[in-house]
């Protein structure tokens, strides 16, 4: 029987089996009903009275830490223990081939859902990543984590000391141009997550992004070695590679992303609408399964488990210190800034990491307005309300028994500030936009 996780620290511990085994001799009927609805408050796993419309799902992921919760789930039986045992879990090559798979399906050899940057399912929900611009409505059901993404930069720019301020870069591209050098950065996915945070942080320092230097798309667990032949003069990913590039001494980090926005989302839980609409009760058994797996996630003693996992041929096949070290907040930066304990590690649960704010989406969708992604006349709100299934989230949240206080009372974070000093207000995208130097948008 899987080990299982609970919710409440007073139960921790204690199996199933264990708790029945120990308890139906020295407890009468009524005693033992207690004891089980405290150890187990969203119900005993296998007595479900909502059985799933199907024990299977196939779900994507890409080589990131990020994409350990569907991963945890896996290893640990989460899955099974909700009901849905056949649920897959199927390494993508990149981006644009979880979009071709979603856009597929399970049925016809595709994928059901993902873990994925969060802009990706208004991107393809909308028709604006796809081919002949066809929509394939997908829903968001959680948040898979808040900040640890990296911004690296080649070791040919590591005497100006560049950082969270990125502004020395701005005559170093220019002066390299003039040289008649093409300057290449790279993102994963155009108008994902690692895109916007380059963008941003490009363009707070000057740099326009589309005119000043060609961005590029590459794969996750191809960032290092394109800069390892001088592809590219710097990059934005999540890890493990910005830690892998360190290791190898090919280039230094000069920001983690959680600088340039404090506690900011990024890999969303994204399914179809279509399997979602037609197995709500899988989908719940599924939601839950992940949320399980982020509680699990985000315990401080089992990330060294964690990345112990996630390391294996099967799922990342990279070495656990190209993983373990930022995952607890130990981050060297490669340009002799070396942090040890810092709050930039990544959350899977804490500080509401696992819900879907609305909010945040709103802020997507406006930094893919900025850039051309959207039309400036597209309802931000009603595209939102369109794709982000909070609702499914605090639905599987009261059947898991999690406390009032892990649960936000709105699906608005509320004003959010940058590094920079920006202030991105939900109800007043405009005015946002209004306050952005470069831009692709009046």
């Amino acid at each position: 029987m899987a080990k299982l996780f609970l919710p409440h620290r007073s139960t921790r511990g204690l199996s199933r089996r264990s708790l029945l085994k120990g308890s139906v001799a020295t407890l009468g009927t009524a005693a033992l009903l207690d004891a089980i609805g405290l150890a187990f408050p969203g119900g005993v796993p296998s007595a479900h009275a909502d059985t799933p419309e199907t024990t299977k799902a196939t779900l994507g992921y890409i080589a990131l830490t990020d994409a350990s919760p569907l991963i945890i789930a896996k290893e640990k039986g989460l899955f099974a223990k909700y009901g849905v045992p056949d649920v897959e879990v199927v390494k993508q090559a990149s981006w644009g081939a979880t979009r071709d798979n979603l856009v597929l399906g399970g049925s016809a050899n595709g994928i059901d859902g993902a873990h994925i940057l969060s802009p990706m399912p208004y991107l393809i929900s909308a028709g604006k990543v796809t081919q002949n611009n066809v929509p394939t409505p997908m829903y968001i059901l959680a948040r898979l984590n808040l900040d640890a993404q990296g911004i690296s930069v080649s070791n040919e720019y590591k005497d100006l000391k560049v950082g969270t301020d990125a502004a020395a870069l701005k005559a170093a591209f220019a002066a390299k141009k003039a040289a008649g050098k093409e300057v290449k950065v790279a993102m994963t996915f155009p108008g994902g997550t690692h895109d916007l945070w380059l963008r941003y942080w490009l363009a707070s320092a000057g740099v326009d992004p589309d005119k000043d230097v060609s961005t590029i798309v590459v794969p996750p667990p191809q960032m290092v070695a394109n800069m390892k032949v001088g592809n590219m003069d710097a990059f934005c990913v999540g890890e493990p590679w910005n830690a892998q590039l360190v290791n190898q001494g090919i280039g230094f980090t000069a920001c983690t992303t959680g600088e340039i926005w404090q506690h900011h989302p990024e890999k969303a839980l994204g399914m179809r609408a279509d399997f979602v609409d037609a197995n709500p009760k899988a989908t719940q058994a599924i939601l839950m399964a992940v949320m399980e797996a982020q509680q699990w996630c985000d315990r401080m003693e089992n990330r060294q488990e964690l990345a112990e996992i996630v390391s294996k041929r099967q799922w990342f096949n990279v070495p656990v210190a190209d993983i373990a070290g930022r995952l607890k907040g130990d981050i060297d930066y490669g340009n002799g800034r070396n942090v040890k304990g810092s709050d930039q590690y990544m959350k899977f649960w804490q500080d509401f990491a696992s819900y879907p704010f609305k909010s945040h989406d709103a802020w997507f969708v406006t930094e893919d307005i900025r850039w051309g992604r959207f039309e400036p006349t597209v309802d931000v709100k009603a595209l939102v309300d369109k794709v982000n299934r909070e609702d499914l989230w605090r639905a599987a949240a009261r059947t898991l028994g999690v406390p009032a206080a892990e649960v936000p009372t709105s699906s608005s974070r509320g004003k959010e500030t940058f590094f920079d000093g920006k202030v991105f207000d939900p109800d007043n995208p405009t005015a946002y936009l209004a306050s952005l130097d470069i831009k692709r948008v009046a």
